[in-house]
C-alpha cells in the first residue's frame, strides 16, 4: 500500500509515522512519500521518518520529495495537511481581527476566511494533479478550514473525506475519565467541522446506554475545565459542545485574553524551530515528548482508521466530515457535516442523527451560510464576496466591521490572492 502525505514537511508528520508505525497490522504500509517543497525542513523530517520506521521494526519504505505528480503515481491515498503562507500567515490571522474587537484565530472568524481565501486554490490544484496522476486515489484532507476545503473538493468531484482530531480527542479523554476502552465510546457527535456538539455518550456503540449525564454529573468540572467553560452551563445544556465552541459563548472574555498574551502562532513558531532541531538529531528515533504540545493529538489514528476503512473495505464507522445529503434537514445537501459516518472502499455514508435542538441547529445554519459565500470568495475572488462573507459569519455581522477587516484581510493576503 502507499500513502502519499502532501505538507510532509511539516512538524506534525511523525506523530503520523508513529501511527503508521505502531498501527501497521491496521494499515500495511509499503511505501510512504512525503511530499514538500520546503526541503529544509522535508530533510530532518524524512531522515526522523525513516528512524521511527526502523525502531519499530516497519518494512515499510519512507520516501521524500517535491514532485507531487511523481509521488502520487501508484498512490492508493493521498493525505493533504497544509498551511498556504507557513506560521507567519496564521499570526497575521490571529492579530488583525482583534484590532476590530473580533476574535483572532486561525479556523473561524475573519481569520478563518483568511485561511479558507488563501487554501482552498491551493487545495483544488493539488487534487487536480493528483486526479490527473492517479484519478484512483483517495483525497484525505486534514487541512482546515476542513469543513469548507472538504466542501470545495466534494463540489469539485474528487474522491475526497475531511479528518478532524476533535472527535477522537473527546472519545480518548472520555474513555479515559469513564475507566473503559477508547473502542466501547460512542459519541453522538453533530454539527460542523469545529462547530460541534457530542448529544450523548454510548458505552458499547451506537445502540448502547447513554452515559452523558453520568458523565456530567461525576466529571462536569474536568470537562468543563478542558473546555474553559463554566460547569454551570454544561449542567444547562446537558451537552459537550466542541472547545471552539468558546469562541461563540465566550467570544467577548475571549477577545481579551487574545489581546493580552502572545499570540498562539508565535507559541507554535518557537516549538516548530526546537523540534526541527530535535529531527537533526540522527539519534532521535521516536517522537518527541514536545511533538504533544504542537497540537494534532491522535491525529495519526484517525488517520490510519480512516485510511484502513477507505482502503481496505472492512467497514468501519467513524466520525469524519461528509456531504449532509440530508443529514442535518435544514441544510443544503451539498453542505458538509462533521458526524459519524459508515466508511468503506465505497466512501464514507453519514448516519442518521437525532433533530438537533434550535439552540444548535440555528448555529449551525448560520455558519453553513457563511461557510457557502467564504466558498464563494475563494473560488471566485472580489472584495464584495469577501465582504459578503464577512457579513454573514456570526463572530463578525457588523457591516462596519465587516468593511474594515475585509480591507484588513485583502491588505494582509495579496501575495496569496490572485485577484487581488
Amino acid at each position: 500500500m502507499k500513502l502519499v502525505v502532501v505538507g510532509g514537511g511539516s512538524t506534525y508528520t511523525p506523530e503520523l509515522v508513529d501511527g503508521f508505525a505502531r498501527l501497521r497490522d491496521t494499515l500495511p504500509v509499503g511505501e510512504l512519500v512525503l511530499v514538500d517543497p520546503a526541503a529544509d525542513r522535508l530533510e530532518p523530517v524524512g531522515g526522523l521518518a525513516r528512524r521511527i520506521f526502523a525502531r519499530q521494526g516497519h518494512p515499510g519504505k519512507v520516501t521524500t520529495t517535491g514532485d507531487l505528480e511523481a509521488a502520487v503515481d501508484g498512490a492508493d491515498a493521498v493525505l493533504l495537511q497544509l498551511r498556504v503562507g507557513g506560521q507567519a500567515a496564521r499570526q497575521r490571522d490571529e492579530t488583525w481581527p482583534l484590532e476590530c474587537g473580533c476574535v483572532g484565530q486561525e479556523t473561524t472568524g475573519a481569520g478563518g476566511l483568511a485561511k479558507a481565501l488563501r487554501t482552498v486554490p491551493v487545495v483544488l490544484d493539488i487534487a487536480e494533479r493528483v486526479r490527473d496522476a492517479n484519478p484512483e486515489a483517495w483525497i484525505i484532507d486534514f487541512t482546515n478550514p476542513v469543513g469548507i476545503v472538504t466542501r470545495a473538493l466534494l463540489q469539485a468531484g474528487h474522491k475526497a473525506v475531511g479528518l478532524c482530531n476533535v472527535a477522537i480527542g473527546l472519545q480518548r479523554k472520555f474513555a479515559a475519565l469513564l475507566g473503559v476502552a477508547p473502542a466501547d465510546v460512542y459519541l453522538e457527535h453533530v454539527g460542523l467541522n469545529h462547530l460541534t456538539w457530542e448529544l450523548g455518550v454510548r458505552l458499547g456503540g451506537r445502540d448502547g446506554a447513554d452515559v452523558l449525564p453520568r458523565l456530567l454529573a461525576e466529571h462536569g468540572d474536568a470537562v468543563a475545565g478542558d473546555l474553559r467553560l463554566p460547569r454551570g452551563l454544561l449542567d444547562r445544556l446537558g451537552v459537550v459542545p466542541s472547545y471552539y465552541l468558546r469562541y461563540f459563548y465566550a467570544h467577548d472574555e475571549v477577545v481579551e485574553e487574545l489581546r493580552g498574551r502572545p499570540s498562539r502562532a508565535a507559541e507554535v513558531a518557537a516549538m516548530e524551530r526546537e523540534l526541527l532541531e530535535m529531527y537533526r538529531d540522527p539519534a532521535l528515533d521516536e517522537k518527541p515528548e514536545l511533538l504533544a504540545r504542537r497540537g494534532g493529538a491522535y491525529y495519526s489514528e484517525a488517520a490510519v482508521d480512516l485510511a484502513a476503512s477507505l482502503l481496505g473495505g472492512r467497514g468501519a464507522t467513524q466520525v469524519v466530515n461528509v456531504r449532509n445529503a440530508g443529514t442535518l434537514p435544514f441544510l443544503p445537501d451539498d453542505a458538509v457535516v462533521e458526524v459519524q459516518a459508515e466508511v468503506d472502499a465505497d466512501g464514507a455514508r453519514p448516519l442518521p442523527v437525532r433533530e438537533l435542538d434550535p439552540l444548535y441547529a440555528g448555529l449551525v445554519a448560520h455558519v453553513t451560510a457563511y461557510e457557502e459565500l467564504a466558498l464563494e470568495a475563494a473560488l471566485r475572488g472580489g472584495r464584495d464576496r469577501v465582504f459578503r462573507a464577512l457579513l454573514a459569519h456570526p463572530l463578525v455581522g457588523q457591516y462596519a466591521y465587516a468593511e474594515t477587516l475585509t480591507d484588513r484581510l485583502i491588505a494582509h493576503n495579496r501575495e496569496h490572492l490572485a485577484w487581488a
